[in-house]
């Protein structure tokens, strides 16, 4: 499925303006972004819902037209809000394949896979009102995939769980992902999420695609200052460039000179990222083997409790 030359406008306002996204048969394209940086519009234009200012919708390879309903047909959406009926686990489950006509043996044969994939099976005759957070999304999780889409739409499907659940959730569904076959938009605010799910990243910023790659290659190069941030680069700073040597720059940075990597030449102002993963503290004066390429001179400012961690301000 892809998009070419996508607007779309609210009010006087652009809210989403996309040259190109494409995602493949089997990928998870990750698209993470900020509060408010169109994510909910682009499920929204991906699953024909959303009306276009201007652009292209493609499924296939082929531009779509004509009525929407027999594209959507082969689309599945799974909102933030699981949106269930009034009505039991497994009737929830079966509604798509009930509206699809499909006979009822197979709906139920169809639905007890899903819901023993997403560890719902018990559930089957509770009424859906009764439902925990977690029970609750994965019933919608298992309503969409009951249908064998072609392409699935995931509106930050986990947000508002506690963390145990969460993290159990997002095993469960990188294992579904796997083996489904669909092509896989999959919009969250979360970078953890994305980089855990995502097999291509998408930064989503104002609207815009900042920035598209694997995790690997967003993480490690960031486009922009923003997007470093966004990503989780605390320390940002401007340099210049006097030399590379084997792919290893030396880069100006203040009165320091700093060895990086990147695709730079001399004389090329850039910006120097430093993830505070990357970091390595220790006494001042020690001279032991490590394998970091800069030793610079700090002090402690701060020390913060961080879950498991502790962060370290320098």
């Amino acid at each position: 499925m892809g998009l070419r030359d996508v607007q779309v406008e609210k009010g006087r306002r652009t809210v989403l303006d996309i040259e190109r996204l494409d995602v493949s048969g089997g990928e998870v394209l990750a698209v993470v972004g900020p509060n408010g940086a169109g994510k909910s519009t682009l499920i929204g234009v991906l699953g024909l819902l959303e009306e276009l200012t201007r652009g292209e919708v493609s499924f296939g390879g082929e531009p779509i037209s004509g009525p929407y309903l027999a594209y959507r047909r082969r689309m599945a959406v799974v909102f933030q809000e699981p949106l269930l009926l009034d009505t039991t686990v497994e009737a929830n489950v079966t509604t798509g394949l009930r509206l699809r006509g499909v006979p009822r043996d197979e709906r139920r044969e169809r639905a007890r896979k899903w819901m023993e994939r997403f560890g719902i099976a018990g559930l089957a005759d509770r009424s859906a009102r009764t439902l925990s957070g977690g029970e609750a999304k994965r019933t919608s999780l298992a309503r969409a995939l009951v249908l064998e889409p072609e392409v699935l739409l995931l509106d930050e499907p986990f947000a508002g769980l506690d963390e145990p659940t969460r993290l159990a959730l997002m095993d469960d569904v990188g294992g579904v992902l796997g083996e489904s076959g669909a092509a896989t938009v999959f919009v969250t605010h979360d970078r953890d999420e994305a980089l855990r799910l995502g097999d291509r990243l998408a930064v989503l910023m104002d609207g815009r695609i900042r920035q598209e790659g694997t995790p690997q290659e967003i993480f490690a190069a960031p486009a922009d200052e923003e997007v470093a941030a966004f990503v989780g680069t605390e320390t940002v700073a401007p340099g210049r460039v006097q030399g590379v040597v084997d792919g290893v720059a030396s880069v100006r940075v203040g009165e320091q000179v700093i060895e990086a990597g990147g695709d730079v030449a001399t004389g090329d102002a850039v910006l120097v990222c430093v993830r505070p993963e990357d970091v390595t503290i220790g006494p001042p004066g020690d001279g032991g083997p490590t394998s970091a390429r800069n030793r610079l001179p700090a002090t402690v400012t701060r020390i913060t409790p961080a879950g498991p961690w502790v962060r370290v301000e320098l």
